[in-house]
């Protein structure tokens, strides 16, 4: 028996939507994790799934028993306790409510404690001596702790509508859009992203906000009046959500990204944790999910708020189909024109020719974001007209969106920056990559552009991962580079990281050498010095310098291509 963690969850987490304990033990030999991302039925572990107890190990019910008789000295009465299974082989989760952290984390250390030395927590069970003495020192402990309380905002203490965003790819994108579209709309907003918090589009404070503490930073500013907060799985997994609920939530989708990190393997394990924003959202409220991802789609069948889904499938797809027979919502396109669907009803939104992240359609990603960014501003209360205006308006630029398709174009050379970091978002950043290599290119239009590519990504991705994105860049790429990302290696070696990418690009078909860089800096400039031979489109994926890309490329005489008009001309 191993105590894995003790961990303490300040609001709504996978487990319980509250402040929890976890408590989590390994029984049994060591042994790794192996299996499929996209597990059959059978093997999916549901992780807030509850353990009957006839089903729990007897280490584990010693645990979970003194955490229900030592518990109450710090609620106040026995807490709730709850076994889950953990996606680990041999892992096991007790969790309970809490209230003073440091008194919370001494009933843990105790519960394992006893449990391990197989002190019974049975009433009637006369215990040794020894084992007496044991719980009396440990009680004394315990309420000689105290500690802080959950740092949670209950909805009491709220005073402005929060709307949550999630998923694996695009939701700093949705973020901004709907922040966009509730800004044209007369509304002073509060936004959280990986690159910090803005105060009405501007950045107010630097860094990756998108944990508890930024939710608290932006419902500190009293000028703030909607909430717009995009949630990483990281703050779900180590701290959970810092408010009781919202009033809309949205799921963009969900792929294989920051796997094997703190025990979760597998895709309906990543769906299962990022549904936590819909599971809190408001029985009068909205929860946006992504119809065409299975695992983000049977989140509905979940959550307690209104649903409304959005696809790029428009009514071929059947679920939507279904959803508004029944009189729901759903965001489609309809004869080229993105719209709102309820029931019956169609209000049609904007052509998405006329929506500049679409690229006519071509970025396929960014048409589903714009959907999923419609239905979230409907759900806060913007109108038909302020969503048109907010998609109009926000293009692909670096101040709108830095680093998410930034396109630029130097005479034959376009160059496009995005922060793309695993399979899905490279093969996205891709497709249009290819769609522009195919436009028009002066007096010849039958001319093919090269389509180049740097790659590389930080450390803490999973072999298959790493050579999944290699693959891909394999595969699809006239020229292939490399760039190091060292400053977020995050235990993993250089040269680990350039092994799993030049495996997979070799199994991709990759036949000649790859160079590489040891800053995307360098990438970018080393490739522009390069004689491209023909027009080139070049793709760079960007994690950690992007201010000095953006200055290169404008010293080089490269200018920001983002209106929808010039967008639509690179692949016409």
């Amino acid at each position: 028996m191993r105590q894995i963690e003790t961990r303490l969850l300040d609001g709504p987490n996978v487990y319980r939507l509250e402040p929890a304990v976890k408590l989590e033990i390994a029984i049994g030999p060591r042994r790794s994790w192996s299996g499929d991302r996209e597990p059959a039925r059978a093997a999916v572990v549901h992780l807030g799934a509850r353990v009957p107890r006839r089903d729990w190990p007897r280490a584990v019910a010693f645990a979970a028993g003194w955490a229900i008789r030592l518990g109450r000295l710090d609620v106040g009465a026995s807490p709730r306790v709850a076994v889950h299974r953990g996606s680990d082989p041999g892992h096991w989760v007790v969790t309970w409510r809490w209230r003073h952290s440091r008194r919370a984390e001494q009933v843990a250390e105790a519960a394992f404690d006893l449990a391990r030395r197989g002190v019974d927590p049975g009433r009637g069970v006369v215990a040794s001596p020894a084992a007496s003495r044991l719980v009396a020192r440990w009680r004394r402990r315990i309420r000689a702790s105290a500690g802080s309380a959950p740092a949670l905002v209950r909805d009491a203490d709220r005073r402005i509508p929060v709307i949550s965003i999630s998923g694996t790819n695009g939701k700093s994108t949705t973020t901004r859009l709907i922040t966009r579209i509730l800004r044209l709309a007369g509304r002073h907003v509060g936004t959280t992203t990986s690159d910090g918090v803005l105060v009405d589009e501007v950045l107010a404070e630097e860094g990756d906000w998108t944990g508890p503490g930024g939710a608290r930073a932006v419902f500190d500013r009293p000028e703030v009046e909607v909430a717009v907060l995009e949630t990483a799985r990281g703050g779900l997994l180590l701290r959970g959500m810092g408010y009781e609920a919202n009033e809309a939530s949205v799921l963009t989708n969900v792929s294989s990204d920051h796997m094997d990190l703190q025990g979760i393997h597998t895709l309906p394990e990543l769906a299962e944790v990022k549904a936590t924003i819909a599971r809190v959202t408001k029985p009068d409220g909205w929860a946006v999910l992504n119809a065409d991802d299975r695992h983000v789609a049977a989140i509905a069948r979940s959550v307690k708020a209104h649903v409304a889904f959005f696809t790029l499938h428009g009514d071929r797809s059947r679920l939507v189909a279904r959803h508004l027979a029944t009189g729901g919502r759903a965001y489609l396109v309809r004869d080229g024109v993105a719209g709102e669907a309820d029931g019956t009803a169609w209000h049609p939104i904007a052509a998405v020719r006329d929506i500049p992240i679409a690229f006519g359609g071509v970025a396929r990603h960014n048409v589903a974001n714009a959907l999923a960014a419609a239905a979230g501003a409907r759900a806060m209360g913007a109108s038909i007209e302020d969503v048109r205006r907010g998609l109009m308006d926000f293009d692909a630029s670096a101040g709108s969106s830095p680093g998410r398709l930034n396109v630029f174009r130097n005479e034959d050379r376009v160059v496009i920056v995005d922060f793309a970091h695993n399979e899905a978002g490279l093969n996205a950043v891709l497709d249009v990559a290819d769609a522009i290599a195919r436009g028009g290119w002066g007096s010849e239009p039958s001319r093919r552009a090269r389509v180049a590519a740097v790659i590389g990504t930080a450390g803490d991705r999973p072999e298959d991962t790493l050579r999944g994105i290699g693959r891909i860049a394999g595969q699809r790429v006239d020229r292939l580079t490399f760039k190091e990302t060292i400053k977020y290696l995050r235990g993993r070696s250089r040269e680990s990281v350039l092994a799993e990418l030049r495996i997979g690009a070799l199994d991709g078909g990759w036949r000649v050498p790859m160079p590489v860089y040891e800053t995307e800096a360098a990438a970018l400039a080393g490739e522009l010095d390069r004689e491209p031979g023909g027009p080139e489109v070049l793709v760079v994926l960007c994690h950690a310098e992007r201010d000095e890309l953006f200055a290169i490329l404008a010293a080089r005489g490269f200018a920001p291509v983002t209106s929808a008009a010039a967008l639509a001309a690179l692949i016409d």
